[in-house]
């Protein structure tokens, strides 16, 4: 069911205008952290309430619709994407999407309805899972440094971000484990796209 229109005006935005956001195409995970960064930054609102959402699956292989990527009707089949969940208390949650076409935020419903559909219409080897991870901990954690984005010859496949690498003290690249669906491993908890709208579509 779509929020109200009352409720969608009431929610005051965390992030800047989508045009004023830090984004390099083909590194949503990086993209969602500085977007992590930023709210810390801020100051104004609480870590607490949002999460970097890594959705993807055994096989590596979940189709989105409304992608800037895509054409027409058609999804784009990606590997993994991150996007990036506010669930203010008691309030309706909201999802920012850097590579979407959807409003940015858009109402979780909303979302759900255009972005992921339903997994009932899909084969088994293509229905979603997402890895929830709260910011503070995916600002304390998340190191990539970019070796999935070259090839064999060692040559980029998407030109890189102008900024350092994020890492850690204990780590220079764990982006797997953030992309795995394993609950075993990694940061966060695995959720089912049922599971996910269960626990966050909630009012």
């Amino acid at each position: 069911m779509d929020v109200p229109r009352s409720s969608f005006t009431a929610y005051t935005s965390l992030l800047p205008p989508k045009k004023d956001c830090t984004y390099m195409s083909c590194y949503c995970e990086e993209n969602v952290w500085r977007l992590c960064d930023h709210v810390r930054n801020e100051g104004t609102f609480s870590l607490e309430e949002c999460y970097a959402v890594f959705i993807s699956n055994d096989k590596r292989m979940i189709p989105l619709w409304r992608q800037c990527a895509g054409h027409g009707d058609n999804p784009v089949i990606w590997d993994y994407h991150v996007i990036f969940l506010h669930t203010p208390a008691g309030d309706q949650s909201f999802i920012y999407d850097l590579d979407t076409t959807l409003p940015f935020p858009s109402p979780f419903s909303t979302y759900i309805a255009e972005a992921f559909k339903s997994d009932a219409l899909l084969r088994p080897d293509f229905r979603r899972k997402l890895r929830i991870v709260r910011a503070d901990v995916y600002l304390r954690t998340f190191a990539s440094d970019r070796s999935h984005m070259r090839d064999a010859s060692g040559r980029w496949k998407k030109p890189p971000p102008p900024f350092p690498c994020i890492g850690t003290s204990d780590s220079k690249m764990n982006l797997d484990d953030f992309i795995s669906m394993n609950p075993e491993v990694g940061w966060g908890d695995v959720f089912t796209l049922t599971e996910f709208i269960n626990k966050f579509g909630q009012v």
